[in-house]
């Protein structure tokens, strides 16, 4: 059975990848995520993979363009010095990034 989505869990878009982000706030259909460098997304829960050990797994392929796209600048205001840039980090398109 797939645990509850609930306020607070980090996510992710690959399990034993980099966290996205956290869930805000919960509702019936619905819940909103703060996406790192991006702000809040209320995605619909149908945008979940899988919600286990305390994190919530993101389908990727069912979410909207500029979610993708806001997932692709999660870690761009990071310090070069410590920003991840292993282009298995678990972000989208892991491509070119500025830093």
């Amino acid at each position: 059975m797939q645990e509850r989505i609930e306020v607070g869990q980090m996510v992710f878009v690959k399990d034993g990848g980099v966290g996205i982000g956290a869930v805000r706030e919960t509702r019936r259909t619905e819940f909103v995520v703060n996406i790192q460098n991006a702000g809040d997304f209320v995605l619909p829960n149908n945008a979940v993979r899988d919600v286990h050990s305390g994190k919530v797994l993101l389908a990727v392929d069912r979410l909207a363009p500029e979610v993708v796209e806001a997932l692709r600048h999660v870690h761009d205001s990071e310090s070069p010095e410590f920003a991840v840039v292993d282009p298995r980090d678990g972000t989208p398109d892991a491509g070119a990034r500025p830093h």
